[in-house]
């Protein structure tokens, strides 16, 4: 599952150009819903989406404060995306720091 902050037309371009239409469930873009990440709203859209509860669900991004708060706010496990910055925050923490999405992923994967 994707969710993305932007215009619907371009954020489904991208999705499907870099092919990650063929590897995810679905997706939920902040145009299409009215909300946009941090906002509860779009987390809850996306766990409709794909039919499953959202408590367990892991946020994997690269934006502290649209993903990785969301989560936060939420209760739900995350994993920052760094592009080598040290994590920005004092409030709130990332369950994980990852250098790249693999890794973020596999944070996720191998986690219950």
């Amino acid at each position: 599952m994707i969710v993305s902050n932007g215009r619907t037309a371009q954020q489904e371009a991208k999705i499907r150009n870099t092919g990650l239409d063929q590897l995810v469930q679905g997706w939920v873009v902040s145009e299409s819903i009215g909300h946009k990440k941090p906002e509860a709203q779009i987390f809850h859209a996306a766990a409709a989406t794909v039919r499953l509860p959202l408590p367990g669900a892991w946020v994997i991004g690269d934006s502290p404060h649209a993903d990785i708060a969301g989560a936060e706010a939420l209760g739900l496990r995350n994993v920052w995306v760094t592009d080598g910055s040290p994590w920005p925050q004092n409030s709130y923490q990332p369950t994980h720091i990852a250098q790249d999405v693999a890794t973020a992923i596999s944070h996720a994967m191998r986690l219950p």
